[in-house]
C-alpha cells in the first residue's frame, strides 16, 4: 500500500460533485460512505476526480486515453464502448471519476483493471459480455476477463454498475487493497460474482449495501484475509453454489441482508475464520449459516443506518445499477451459441434474460444450469438435428466434498435442475460426465422440483441417481411429463418422490459388469397420500447387461420415512432380457411388498406374469394412465 497503514473513524460521509442522477430508493446516490469515505493512506476519504476536467468518452479510445491520464479528471461515458481485443481490460488511474451519462452508457467486452492507484470511483455503467463462450469455470489460459479488477489500490467507489455476464469475475478486489465501497450495484448472469483477498496479509477494509447479487454460483462474496469486511442490505438472490464467504483469517460481518434460495448462504470456512451475522433473512435458502467468532464492531469504524431485512428486496429491486435505469423488455425468443451467432453465450446468461424460448444452436455446454422459480414458464429447445448435437453436461458427484466442507449431495450435483413451475425442454441432451469409476458416487444429470414440466425428444445421462424427480416439500406433488426421451443410468437411475410420466420413453440400464446385480431402474419414494408416483407407458426398458441381472425397482424410504410408499407401474411397454425376476426387492429393511409395485400387458423377453410380478387388475388400469397421473387438481394435460 501507499504510505504508513492508517485508519481514522469517519465521522460522516463525503459528498462527491459528480454527475448526479436519481436513484430510486436511495437519496444517498452521490455520497460516498462505508470505509471509501474514511481517511488513510494519505487521503482524507474518496473524491475520485473531483476538482478536475470534465470530458467525455464516446470511443474506446478516448475511454482508454482519459482513464488513464495522469491528472484528475470526470470521465463521462456516453453510448456503447465495445472493447477490442475481447476481454481486453482498460487501465484506470489515480484520481478519476468514470460515470455513466445516461441510461445507454457501457462497456462490452471487456472491463476496468485499477493497479497501484487510489482515488478511483466508477459508477453508473453497464459492464457486460466479457464471456468466453464454454468456459464456464473461467479456467482457460486466456480468460481473466473481469468485470472490475482492483490490485494494491486504496479508496475506491464502486456504485449504481451493472455488471453482467463476464468471463471471470464479476469484481475481483486483490492484493492489498484496502478503503473500498461497493454500492447499489447489480451483479447477474455470472458463475463468479466477487471475490476478495489473494494475499496473506490481513489488511483490506471493505463495506458492501444494497447490492443485487443474482443467478450467480460462487464468489457472492469470497473474502480472503480482509481485516473488515462490512456487508448489510445486500439481496442475494438464485445463488447455486454458496453465499458470503469468510475464508482464512478474514473478519465479516453481514447485517440485515436477504438470502432467496440461496446455499450455503454464510459460511466460516478456516479455523481463523470470523463471521457474525444478525439481522438477516432467509428464504428458500438450505445449508450453513455460521458464525464464527467476534469479528468487529462496523459502528467503530464510521455511521452508517440500515433498512429493514424485510425492505431489502423491493429497496434494492428499485434503486440498484445504472439510475436512471433503462427501460430493458425481455425478448421473448433468444439464442444461444458458442460460435459468437447467439445473443448470448452461455445457458445461464440466456436465462438471466427471462425470455420465453431459448434455442440452443449445436455444441457442448459446460455448466451448471438452474431454472429458479422466477424463471417459469421457460422452453429450452435444442436447434440440432438431434438430442445428441445439443449436450449440456457438468462433472459433479453427490459425494464429492466441496472445497469449504460438506458434500454437494442430490441438490447441488445435478447439472441441470427445475426449480420454477412450466418449465420445458425439447431436443437436447443433460448429462453428468462424472466418472463414478473414479471414486463411486450418485452423480445427477437432471432434477425437477417444479411442478408441470416437460421433457420431449430429450437424453438424460448419467450412471448412479441420474434422474431424481422431486418437489419442494412431500406434502407437495410435482408433475413431469416425459415423451420420446432416452433416460440411461444403472443404480436407482429414475427416483424421488415426484410424479412422472414416461411416455414413449427408452429406459437404458448400463452394464456395470456385475451379472449377478447389475442395478435397479427406479427407487420411487411417493408419498403415501399420492396415488400416483411413477408411470412407464408404451416404453422400452433396453440394456447391454446381462440377461436377468437388471431390476425394475426396490422402495426408497429417505431417512427411513415409513410415510414414503413407492408407486410404480410399467404397463404396455417392451422388458428386455435383462430385466430379473423377480424384479422388484427390497431396500434399507423395507420390503418391496409394502410398496405399489404394478405391470399390465407388458411385452418383450424381460416380461412375465408371476407372483413376484404384480399385475394391475384390467378394471383398475383405467386409475392409472397418463392422464390420471397428470391431471392433478388443475387439469394439467401436456400430452400431444
Amino acid at each position: 500500500m501507499i504510505g504508513p497503514r492508517l485508519l481514522v473513524v469517519a465521522v460522516a460521509a463525503a459528498t462527491i460533485l459528480v454527475p448526479a442522477f436519481p436513484a430510486a430508493g436511495s437519496e444517498r446516490a452521490a455520497t460516498v460512505d462505508g470505509f471509501a469515505a474514511a481517511a488513510g493512506d494519505g487521503l482524507a476519504t474518496t473524491t475520485g476526480g473531483a476538482g478536475g476536467r470534465v470530458v467525455t468518452a464516446t470511443t474506446l479510445d478516448d475511454l482508454r486515453t482519459y482513464a488513464a491520464a495522469a491528472e484528475p479528471l470526470v470521465v463521462r461515458v456516453r453510448g456503447s464502448i465495445v472493447v477490442t481485443p475481447f476481454g481486453d481490460m482498460i487501465k484506470v488511474g489515480s484520481d478519476k471519476t468514470i460515470v455513466g451519462a445516461g441510461p445507454g452508457a457501457e462497456i462490452v467486452g471487456g472491463g476496468f483493471y485499477l493497479n497501484q492507484q487510489h482515488n478511483v470511483i466508477v459508477r453508473n455503467l453497464t459492464i457486460r459480455d466479457s464471456y468466453v463462450p464454454g468456459d464456464w469455470d473461467g479456467k482457460e489460459s486466456t480468460n481473466d476477463n473481469d468485470g472490475i479488477r482492483i490490485d494494491t489500490s486504496h479508496h475506491i467507489w464502486i456504485d449504481h454498475n451493472r455488471i453482467e455476464r463476464v468471463g471471470d469475475g464479476a469484481i475481483d478486489t486483490r492484493k492489498d487493497c484496502d478503503f473500498v465501497t461497493v454500492s447499489w450495484n447489480v451483479i447477474a448472469d455470472t458463475n463468479k460474482a466477487l471475490g476478495l483477498g489473494w494475499t496473506t496479509n490481513v489488511i483490506t477494509h471493505v463495506t458492501a449495501h444494497h447490492n443485487w447479487i443474482r443467478n450467480t454460483f460462487q464468489r457472492n462474496w469470497s473474502i480472503d484475509n480482509a481485516a473488515a469486511a462490512h456487508l448489510y442490505n445486500n439481496y442475494l438472490q438464485d445463488v447455486g453454489q454458496y453465499g458470503t464467504m469468510s475464508r482464512n483469517a478474514a473478519k465479516v460481518v453481514v447485517q440485515n441482508s436477504y438470502f432467496d434460495h440461496v446455499n450455503d448462504p454464510l459460511v466460516a470456512k478456516d479455523a481463523a475464520s470470523e463471521l457474525v451475522q444478525n439481522g438477516n433473512v432467509f428464504v428458500g435458502s438450505s445449508g450453513r449459516r455460521d458464525t464464527a467468532g467476534a469479528a468487529f464492531d462496523p459502528a467503530a469504524f464510521y455511521p452508517y443506518a440500515m433498512d429493514p431485512a424485510g425492505q431489502v428486496p423491493a429497496i434494492v429491486r428499485a434503486g440498484a445499477g445504472p439510475q436512471p435505469a433503462a427501460h430493458r423488455r425481455p425478448a421473448r425468443v433468444v439464442t444461444v451459441a458458442l460460435d459468437g451467432s447467439g445473443d448470448y453465450g452461455s445457458l445461464m446468461g440466456a436465462l438471466g434474460a427471462h425470455p420465453r424460448v431459448i434455442v440452443l444452436k449445436p455444441g457442448v455446454y459446460r455448466e451448471v444450469v438452474r431454472v429458479w422459480e422466477d424463471m417459469a414458464g421457460v422452453t429450452l429447445v435444442g436447434a440440432g438435428r438431434s438430442p445428441s448435437d445439443v449436450v449440456i453436461t457438468y462433472d459433479l458427484p453427490a459425494g464429492g466434498e466441496k472445497f469449504y466442507g460438506g458434500t454437494y449431495g442430490s441438490a447441488g450435483s445435478p447439472t441441470f435442475t427445475t426449480l420454477g413451475d412450466d418449465v420445458t425442454v425439447r431436443n437436447l441432451t443433460l448429462a453428468n460426465s462424472y466418472d463414478e469409476s473414479v471414486t463411486p458416487s450418485q452423480a445427477l444429470a437432471v432434477r425437477t422440483v417444479g411442478d408441470r414440466a416437460i421433457f420431449d425428444r430429450t437424453r438424460f445421462v448419467a450412471d448412479q441417481d441420474t434422474y431424481k424427480a422431486d418437489s419442494p416439500n412431500r406434502d407437495r406433488v410435482s408433475r413431469t411429463y416425459l415423451h420420446d426421451c432416452y433416460i440411461e443410468g444403472d443404480v436407482d437411475f429414475i427416483y424421488g418422490r415426484g410424479t412422472a410420466v414416461f411416455d414413449g420413453c427408452e429406459i437404458f440400464s448400463s452394464d456395470r459388469g456385475t451379472p449377478a446385480n447389475n442395478g435397479w431402474t427406479t427407487a420411487a419414494s411417493t408419498s403415501d397420500d399420492n396415488p400416483y408416483g411413477f408411470l412407464f407407458t408404451h416404453s422400452r426398458f433396453t440394456s447391454d447387461a446381462a440377461a436377468g441381472s437388471v431390476h425394475l425397482g426396490r422402495p426408497w424410504h429417505p431417512g427411513g420415512d415409513v410415510r414414503a410408499i413407492a408407486q410404480v407401474v410399467i404397463r404396455d411397454s417392451w422388458l428386455g432380457p435383462q430385466i430379473a425376476d423377480p424384479p422388484w426387492t427390497d431396500m434399507s429393511g423395507f420390503p418391496w411388498q409394502q410398496a405399489r409395485f404394478f405391470e399390465y400387458r407388458n411385452t418383450g423377453p424381460g416380461a412375465a406374469v408371476s407372483e413376484s410380478r404384480p399385475q394391475l387388475d384390467p378394471a383398475d388400469a383405467a386409475n392409472f394412465t397418463r392422464e390420471r397421473y397428470l391431471a392433478g387438481t388443475d387439469g394439467w394435460n401436456p400430452i400431444g
